[in-house]
């Protein structure tokens, strides 16, 4: 596996690198082509968080984690990233996706709670509404007054339905089409 490592406010030493690496390389058991894991460290309020980005075929797999110690956040996200090649096996499997040995991936026995989830996971409500052109900043306000995690309307300046979101950092991303 390619390990690209960024750090944000942090110095990445040849430690935390060959450590990382180390640590992703025990996914290479899962992948028959080489794949290319984007890692970013960062540290704030003396938490270290670790976010690592995992392009497999057309799936993009994505986890992070915080902790006080980088060591342990580079474990979590191996950990999770692990249960999520698991939990996807069948979908990709489905797909054709040949870039994972599925030799490799054990079973995925859904928990009880969760087969209830995969049963009840359907729509439950359509709604529909027009969109009035408005500013990012008024979109923005709208979505707070509505409590919610992302809002949709037609962007004023480019006319074209744009979506708003709250990222988990607490600042916000926009999802434009091209």
């Amino acid at each position: 596996m390619r390990v690209i490592l960024s750090g944000k406010q942090i110095d990445v030493t040849e430690a935390m690198r060959n450590s990382i690496d180390t640590k992703l390389s025990r996914l290479d058991k899962y992948f028959n082509e080489e794949v290319t894991a984007k890692v970013t460290a960062s540290v704030f309020r003396n938490l270290h968080k670790i976010e690592v980005t995992l392009p497999v075929g057309k799936t993009i797999m994505r986890a992070e984690a915080v902790d006080t110690d980088l060591y342990n956040a580079t474990d979590i996200v191996v950990d999770k990233l692990g249960r999520q090649i698991r939990k996807h096996k069948t979908k990709l499997m489905d797909r054709g996706n040949d870039t994972i040995r599925f030799e490799n991936i054990e079973a995925y026995i859904p928990r009880e709670e969760e087969k209830e989830e995969e049963l009840h996971g359907k729509i439950v409500k359509r709604k529909r509404f027009g969109f009035r052109p408005m500013s990012e900043e008024e979109a923005i306000l709208q979505m707070e007054l509505l409590g919610h995690n992302f809002f949709v309307f037609t962007s004023a300046e480019t006319d074209a339905i744009t979506v708003i979101y709250k990222r988990k950092d607490g600042n916000y991303g926009i999802l434009e089409p091209e």
